[in-house]
């Protein structure tokens, strides 16, 4: 399976606008599915867009935070499989999405900037790996 290794913080912006953020929605599922094929194999799930809506509406937003703080860890910890390291995790976006909220709104934009940097470089790993036919991935 080949997963999408080419999202853009721009498109996700423009996309998010013009379809008055339905469209954030579906980047944050496929995002999540494609966490869950390159990261498969490390006893973790990122959960999907059902769970993420619910749980956000329930808890003000604050699930939110922890589902984008969780994805950062775990694209983190799953990079050294692909022979990479991030220096941005959960923390960075975290504190990129709740302090940097007060740098004029720009915060979270740079969060998820931090997000489709990791999973573009994860995935890109993965499509190359994935496509040699001697390496077998679960």
């Amino acid at each position: 399976m080949i997963v999408k290794e080419d999202r853009s913080i721009v498109m996700y912006i423009l996309l998010s606008l013009v379809t008055c953020g339905i469209y954030s929605y579906w980047f944050l599922y496929t995002m999540a599915q494609d966490a869950n094929v390159v990261c498969a194999g490390d006893g973790k799930s990122t959960p999907g867009l059902v769970q993420f809506i619910l749980l956000s509406f329930v808890t003000c937003g604050i699930y939110g935070w922890f589902w984008y703080y969780s994805l950062a860890n775990r694209l983190a910890e799953n990079a050294p499989r692909y022979g990479m390291t991030f220096t941005e995790n959960g923390t960075t976006v975290l504190m990129w999405l709740i302090v940097g909220a007060l740098l004029c709104g720009i915060g979270p934009f740079i969060a998820m900037n931090i997000l489709i940097t990791n999973m573009n470089r994860l995935a890109h790993a993965y499509n190359v790996y994935a496509s040699n036919p001697n390496n077998q991935h679960a």
